[in-house]
């Protein structure tokens, strides 16, 4: 490809006629992300849940151990410096060029210190298949540079239609991967093969998909402004590893590993949305935000209606997790991981605030200032360790409960560093928040109260009704509280507004 196919590659769409508006594309890009991140979701959920009851709990302790090792080592990816050119004005086929070299640069590096270091690392944890592992896991990080800068390219003309169908074929290639090796008997083996599997699809089709092939250069001349804007998103990335990734490194040495097992599957299913359904969106926001930077309000306005709505779609599904947390977990997972109950209720309490907390950072990074989140990030590092170094001393109750009290002081923290830049108040806040977080509460003490009725039903029976309470409670509740909020959410994903 040359140059000039590279450059019109990495702008805006071509396309004959009138250009869409601004809103439009991003509704379309909400859409296509955000849509099929769900139907890839509930595929690899249909998946995750036989495999589930397939496999044993001691062997996603396994799988955990050599997991907080790979995501830490994966701060280092270069993401950070290719996302460098989204937020760029203008992005040349050198840039381009560069990030790409980068990327093969830091990703070979870190599957060669993972490969090596395996053996360190399993002595560590008292497990030595975990050297084996974290050997097979490192053939992830060779695919990254393949769809992280496809990636980057559609993202900065806001086209995420082709990125969506590739990573539904990815999706079912992995779900097909994990339910063949689950099936034949692979056990933790089948937690490994299968993210491979999905990695190397997602990097083929998307290097397929974008019609990119860019030659990398190891040229570093001129990369200052990319090295500076990576650098502190990888720092930022590194402080968030340490807040998400310390809790299974500190209890990986204290439990055993059925015991980290139930507590890394609990934090799993509380965590799907605000790992699954918030980051898609926020893929989304930093380049829209990016594009309106120098318009303060209209990004302040943006990024109030986002968090009212994302809180009208999660806030009822963690308060109704926390009420319904018994025969959900009997009901999808089976009786063998009917201890992490008490779990999942106690970390789903803490899921709202921090979905509000993770919204933050698209816009301020937006703005240029990435520092805000390194910040935050640094403060959540050394909040969340300390609390999960006390409360490892209770097992994984103690584990859940930090999660529930280092995450409001998370979310205040932002908010302080975030303020003065965007320009909203406390009161924006609560307004865009209350919207679905007042009545999803009402609704989860009605669930709760129904549930005390229900409880000789069995299992399924009883979560399909509790299902129908929560949904017709939340609706009616959330008609009668907001109106307006509901309107606009159903305007919004109906094209309507602006």
């Amino acid at each position: 490809m040359s140059d000039s196919d590279t450059n019109a590659s990495i702008g805006e769409q071509p396309g004959s006629g009138a250009a869409p508006s601004f809103a439009s594309r991003v509704r379309s890009a909400i859409f296509w992300r955000s849509g099929s991140q769900i139907i890839a979701q509930v595929i690899a959920w249909a998946s995750t849940l036989i495999v589930i009851r397939l496999l044993d709990p001691a062997d996603y302790g396994l799988y955990a151990m050599a997991q907080a090792v790979f995501v830490f080592l994966s701060f280092l990816n270069g993401y950070g410096f290719a996302s460098s050119l989204i937020q760029s004005e203008e992005v040349t086929p050198k840039a381009l060029r560069q990030a790409f070299g980068i990327l093969l640069l830091l990703n070979g590096s870190l599957a060669v210190v993972q490969y090596f270091g395996a053996p360190l690392l399993a002595d560590y944890y008292g497990q030595p298949i975990v050297t084996d592992l974290l050997r097979t896991t490192a053939l992830i990080y060779l695919a990254t540079p393949f769809f992280v800068i496809p990636e980057v390219v559609m993202a900065r003309a806001l086209e995420f239609r082709k990125q969506a169908l590739v990573n539904l074929i990815a999706a079912i290639a992995g779900a097909v991967t994990a339910l063949t090796l689950a099936l034949n008997g692979y056990g933790v083996w089948t937690l490994v093969y299968a993210p491979i599997v999905l990695f190397w699809t997602r990097a083929i089709g998307l290097t397929i998909a974008a019609r990119l092939l860019v030659w990398p250069s190891f040229d570093l001349r001129g990369t200052g402004k990319m090295l500076g804007f990576g650098g502190a998103i990888l720092v930022t990335q590194l402080l968030w590893l340490i807040q998400s990734q310390s809790d299974i490194f500190i209890a990986g040495r204290s439990f055993a590993p059925r015991e980290l097992g139930l507590y890394a599957e609990a934090l799993f299913l509380t965590q799907v949305l605000m790992s699954k359904f918030v980051p898609p969106l926020n893929e989304v926001a930093f380049p829209a935000y990016s594009r309106i930077q120098h318009d303060i309000a209209a990004l302040r306005a943006g990024f109030l209606k986002a968090m009212r709505l994302v809180g009208l779609v999660t806030f009822p599904a963690y308060l109704g997790i926390v009420a319904t947390a018994g025969p959900l977990i009997a009901t999808l997972l089976g009786p063998k991981w009917i201890a992490m109950t008490p779990l999942v209720r106690i970390i789903a309490l803490s899921m709202p605030v921090m979905t509000l907390q993770i919204l933050f950072s698209p816009a301020t990074t937006a703005l240029g200032r990435p520092r805000i989140a390194t910040q935050t990030a640094a403060f959540g590092a050394v909040a969340f360790t300390l609390a999960f170094l006390v409360g490892v001393r209770f097992g994984a109750t103690g584990l859940s409960i930090a999660w529930l009290l280092a995450s409001p002081a998370l979310l205040a923290c932002t908010y302080y560093l975030s303020r003065p830049l965007i320009g909203f108040t406390i009161g924006d806040i609560w307004r865009s928040a209350r919207s679905g977080l007042v009545p999803a509460i009402a609704m989860a003490l009605i669930v709760a109260g129904v549930d005390l009725l229900l409880v000789d039903l069995v299992a399924p029976l009883r979560l399909a009704l509790l299902v129908v309470v929560g949904m017709a409670s939340y609706a009616g509740l959330l008609f009668a509280y907001d109106r307006p909020a509901l309107v606009d959410a159903i305007a919004t994903l109906r094209g309507r507004t602006a």
